[in-house]
């Protein structure tokens, strides 16, 4: 097997671990890195390959947060319903019109739009929120209808690419009076069901056919993007602490232009 090939893939695992948990667009990301480094397997393994390395950034979350996770007492499995109510309307999205919505929008004109005017997004609402003081401050004072409300801006994500799955449910949670803290780690906990549910969906969609050289790609794209996700989880929670979200709203509307001016010259 290409070690090259390997070394492609720990870069893709890499990139997705850190841009999962970051506010800033996995997607948008992916597809400039991308146009540099294209493995040598099929378009088929690659949509595949790009989803399912997420179960290693999943991973990651699960570690961290082992013990929140486990329904041991009333408290965990209230947090839990909460999730699953605030996954409801992305699932049901996604089940009925994933297909459609990747062939309408999944373009790079659309994730550069996206990474732009959630970009703006951000800024507007960070200065709105800058002398508030957050409603929410812990995961037990967030209600079933705030997180039913920060589930619908995760449809946004599920239907614009470049929007930013963890970008679209923090915005959500700081535009209803969520601390940063814990619009972050709800939305880390959002992730598992969606990810884990998105990857079975692809997997089930390419079926367990592929090869021993693929399953090593697989396998060392999860691994990148366990350990990075480790690093910008730990490393997300620890800045949202002193700091709020503007620069990564700079970091998006950069990117988009960065995208915009990219892709139509090539194009």
């Amino acid at each position: 097997m290409d070690f090259i090939e390997i070394i492609k893939a720990i870069i893709l695992g890499i990139v997705e671990g850190i841009t999962e948990w970051l506010p800033i667009s996995s997607t948008g990301h992916m597809i400039l890195v991308d146009e540099f480094i294209k493995m040598d397997v099929s378009a088929a393994f690659m949509e595949m390959f790009l989803v399912v390395i997420q179960l290693g950034a999943i991973l990651a979350v699960v570690v961290i947060y082992w013990k929140t996770l486990i329904p041991t007492n009333k408290k965990t499995w209230i947090m839990w319903a909460k999730i699953i109510v605030s996954c409801l309307p992305a699932a049901v999205i996604g089940l009925l019109f994933d297909d459609l919505f990747t062939a309408l929008f999944f373009n790079w004109y659309t994730v550069a739009i996206a990474l732009i005017v959630f970009g703006i997004a951000f800024i507007i609402i960070e200065n709105k929120n800058k002398k508030l003081q957050p409603k929410v401050e812990t995961l037990d004072d967030l209600s079933f209808g705030q997180a039913f409300i920060i589930g619908l801006f995760q449809v946004i994500a599920a239907v614009f690419p470049g929007t930013s799955r963890s970008g679209a449910t923090i915005l959500g949670g700081l535009m209803i009076g969520v601390s940063r803290t814990v619009a972050a780690e709800f939305t880390f906990f959002l992730a598992i069901p969606v990810m884990f549910g998105a990857s079975l969906l692809k997997l089930a969609k390419f079926g367990l056919s592929f090869t021993a050289e693929e399953g090593i790609l697989l396998a060392v794209g999860m691994i990148g993007a366990f350990i990075v996700s480790i690093i910008a989880i730990k490393f997300l929670m620890g800045y949202i602490k002193k700091h709020d979200f503007k620069v990564f709203g700079w970091y998006r509307i950069v990117l988009g232009i960065v995208v915009l001016v990219f892709f139509g010259i090539l194009k």
